[in-house]
């Protein structure tokens, strides 16, 4: 048998040792995903996707690779062009390798030519830039001295911050892509080219250091499973080994990299979230394919950590933007959540190559619910705007772009939603060794092939051509998923009389499982079980590791029809989440629900409380959003009166869309946390003059922030918007209001971000307030002094002006950027 995926280790024995009645022996198994070319998405939801990536996504990414100077780079290597390197990054390459790899999984779904063609071309470009050694690195080759601090002077001096090995990884996926698409092997002997350059310099008595972001280690097993080489796989092992210890005199990364200790020895998810995911997902792939059980242990340890303690209600994971890490346990902030798009991937990457290992519902349950929320909200509907990061609150500073000057998550996701549907199927096959020969004497061991195990693990509109032992099984999904848990599954196997399990996922939303190890639990039991039906016969729910088992002899014609419930769910966090402490949150089925500022009269959401008896009923929108199954209810609005006073509105509707789909209507409020307990309400204020002005700055983003009436709890709040002028540093800077007509003011608060121990920005060191008579600005009068302390509002009195703009003014501290939370003047 191929065991190109061989459990070496008993992973799988007490799951299969339940389901299958057989002789005492020893048994191994193989356990490999259905390849997404064998799997077609026919349905209302996926295939529009898979569509749009192939005909906008990938064409806009491209264009933009194009535009922003990411082939001139390669020219520019190759000698034949003329001019200086572009980008901001050393690691702009890899935008060009992401995106070669989501245009070959969408050739092999749909040939095309013309596609086809153009890689041809810019492949042809790639290897012509690459050094005769192998050697792959336009930043280095072109002697960029903008980026040499990233690089230094040599090759592999600084691999923890160039990204020469980050560079390599993503080279050899899309290497490996493109040779499976095509049959051709011009980028795959680039990228073995490369990585015989990286095996005969970093080895055990060469160099000993581990890359600064992972990735190539994924590469790497690419590299193997294409050509079949023990080598790269070995390879893999060995960037990983180094990691987390002192060889030669090195300096650790420390927990940045996730190079503070040895792979093996750690158990808690630290530092940047995209490389933390990146190395977990190729450990579970190293683990599996070499039986190491150090490994095994090392990845169950901190999966648990993350799903229990890290995870998102949209499976998102990287709390901060400081680092785009994880934070500490529980911290998991709404409005400043990071959850980027990169990390989102990374994370359905990695329980795929869990449920690998373990072959356990739980690492799809996960799955499912970071795809079809925290990472689909990365790309907008249209398929040429995009999320970097994704938080889970919003009071209008959120919009999605065309492009980020770090273009990593645009390729990243052509390249998920054009094989979104490998995810679909697994095959497992195992045999059973029994000691001695077929008249009981002590002959040579006897291999028996018992049999095939298919795992349905995502439902969608689809067709399956799976290949079993013996022969090949079609499987035909109808249904509506997500908006509708009807599933029906028509089996045609590849003759009459042959038996396989067929195993159906039943997701843990749908049997009342706590979510996330308990990090999250829905308010009450939903009392509807699923059911199952074989040829409109009950067959009763044994589940077993989150999925029921069906073995027999099928026959051609054979129908399974499950039903999932869907009713709307309520869903509460851990007590430990402060965020999310007195609030709800909405699901149903696999999608998780936000409120946005269209649905509710106001246009506010996060003054509404939503009551523990409010009926929410649903419906299937078909021409909103690209349609959608929306939520519907009442909650009671908060307002402040004149006299900050709370006053209470009973009965407002509102309607709940699916979290993807949010930020298609223009900038607003947006919560996916919704109030249940008064003290979580932030009531809304009325109109103030500050409320009221434009607002305008010298420099930065989201200058509103200083005016939306939000109180932050402390100067480092980054739960609640801010504005700073950042990475302007030992300067003076400005921000002001221009009220649109002639107004008096003598007095204005400022109260103060200072995100000291986590950033750069810091108290100012001075500060006034001016405004402007005709064309020119004068300083108000006043005796007091300008305040300069954090955690509350610094106020200053003035005498009276008048006059349509005023400005606020501040020379920040020297090496410091200076910023605001809220300025108040009347």
């Amino acid at each position: 048998m191929n065991r190109s995926s061989h459990l070496a280790l008993s992973l799988l024995v007490p799951m299969l040792a339940s389901c299958i009645n057989t002789p005492e022996g020893e048994v191994e198994y193989s356990i490999e995903p259905v390849p997404f070319t064998d799997v077609r998405f026919t349905d209302a939801f996926w295939a529009p996707r898979l569509e749009t990536n192939r005909k906008v996504t990938i064409p806009h990414v491209f264009r933009r690779c194009e535009e922003e100077g990411r082939m001139d780079n390669f020219a520019i290597a190759a000698g034949s062009k003329q001019g200086e390197h572009r980008g901001g990054y050393p690691f702009d390459d890899t935008d060009v390798y992401k995106t070669i790899e989501g245009a070959s999984y969408a050739l092999m779904l749909d040939p095309d030519p013309e596609l086809e063609s153009y890689l041809d071309e810019l492949i042809a470009l790639i290897a012509a830039a690459q050094e005769e050694d192998g050697y792959l690195y336009t930043a280095r080759t072109n002697g960029c001295e903008r980026l040499r601090n990233w690089f230094g002077d040599e090759r592999w001096v600084n691999v923890t911050r160039s990204h020469e090995l980050y560079n390599a990884g993503h080279l050899f996926e899309a290497a490996a892509a493109h040779y499976q698409a095509t049959g051709k092997r011009s980028l795959l002997e680039v990228a073995l080219r490369f990585a015989e350059l990286v095996e005969r310099d970093f080895h055990e008595e060469g160099l000993r250091a581990p890359p600064g972001h992972q990735v190539i280690e994924m590469g790497l097993v690419k590299l193997f499973r294409v050509t079949g080489e023990q080598r790269w796989l070995e390879l893999a092992r060995f960037l990983l080994d180094v990691r987390g210890k002192a060889l030669d005199g090195r300096t650790l990364g420390g927990p940045y990299n996730q190079d503070h200790m040895p792979v093996v020895e750690q158990a808690e998810a630290v530092g940047h979230a995209v490389r933390a995911s990146y190395m977990y997902a190729g450990m579970a792939e190293v683990a599996a394919l070499l039986g190491d059980e150090g490994y095994l242990r090392a990845v169950d340890r901190i999966w648990e950590n993350v799903a229990g303690r890290n995870l998102y209600i949209t499976g998102g994971i990287g709390a901060t933007g400081s680092g785009e890490a994880f934070g500490p346990e529980y911290e998991l902030p709404n409005m400043s959540a990071y959850n980027e798009t990169c990390a989102a991937i990374g994370n359905a990457y990695w329980n795929h190559q869990m449920f690998l290992l373990h072959g356990e519902g739980m690492y799809f349950d996960v799955l499912e619910r970071t795809l079809y929320n925290g990472l689909l909200s990365g790309i907008s509907l249209e398929g040429d705007r995009f999320f970097y990061p994704n938080p889970l609150e919003s009071v209008g500073q959120h919009e999605r772009t065309p492009w980020f000057h770090c273009a990593c998550c645009t390729g990243n996701v052509t390249r998920f939603i054009a094989s979104v549907a490998g995810y679909a199927y697994v095959v497992l096959q195992y045999e059973l060794s029994t000691p001695g020969d077929p008249d009981g004497g002590d002959g040579p061991t006897q291999w028996l092939v018992l049999g095939d195990e298919i795992y349905v693990n995502l439902y969608a509109g689809s067709e399956a051509e799976i290949e079993l032992t013996s022969g090949t099984v079609k499987l035909v999904q109808e249904t509506r998923y997500p908006w509708d848990g009807r599933v029906d599954i028509l089996v045609t196997p590849p003759e009459e009389g042959y038996s396989f399990g067929l195993n159906l996922r039943i997701p843990g939303w749908a049997r009342n499982a706590p979510i996330a190890s308990g990090l999250y639990q829905f308010a009450e039991a939903h009392a509807e079980e699923p059911t199952l039906e074989l040829n409109g016969e009950a067959v009763p729910l044994a589940i077993g590791g989150g999925y029921v088992r069906i073995n027999r002899i099928w026959k051609a014609g054979d129908r399974l029809s499950l039903h999932l419930p869907m009713p709307v769910r309520r869903i509460l966090a851990h007590e430990e989440v402060d965020a999310d402490r007195g609030r709800v949150a909405l699901q149903r089925g696999p999608i998780v629900y936000c409120v946005e500022w269209p649905d509710v009269e106001g246009k506010h959401v996060r003054n509404l409380l939503l009551p523990d008896d409010a009926e929410l009923e649903t419906s299937f929108h078909e021409d909103l959003l690209g349609g959608v199954q929306v939520i519907e209810g009442e909650a009671a609005a908060y307002r402040l009166d004149e006299n900050r006073e709370v006053l209470t509105e009973e009965g407002v509707p509102f309607t709940a869309i699916p979290y993807y789909a949010w930020a298609h209507r223009g900038r607003g409020e947006m919560q996916v946390w919704l109030a249940r307990e008064e003290g979580a309400v932030s009531p809304v204020g009325l109109p103030t003059l500050a409320s009221e002005a434009t607002v305008s700055a010298s420099f930065g983003k989201n200058p509103g922030a200083v005016q939306d009436q939000l109180e932050p709890k402390s100067s480092i709040d980054h739960d609640v918007p801010f504005f700073h002028w950042w990475p302007h540093k030992g300067t003076v800077e400005w921000i002001e209001y221009d009220f649109g007509e002639m107004q008096e003011v003598s007095t204005c608060e400022v109260y103060w971000f200072d995100d000291t121990g986590r950033g750069e920005c810091r108290l100012p060191a001075s500060w006034k307030v001016l405004y402007q008579v005709g064309d020119e600005w004068k300083p108000v009068w006043t005796e007091e002094s300008y305040g300069v302390e954090k955690d509350r509002h610094n106020r200053v009195v003035f005498e009276t002006v008048r006059s349509r703009r005023v400005r606020l003014e501040i020379q920040s501290q020297e090496g410091w950027a200076g910023g605001i939370h809220e300025w108040r003047i009347w």
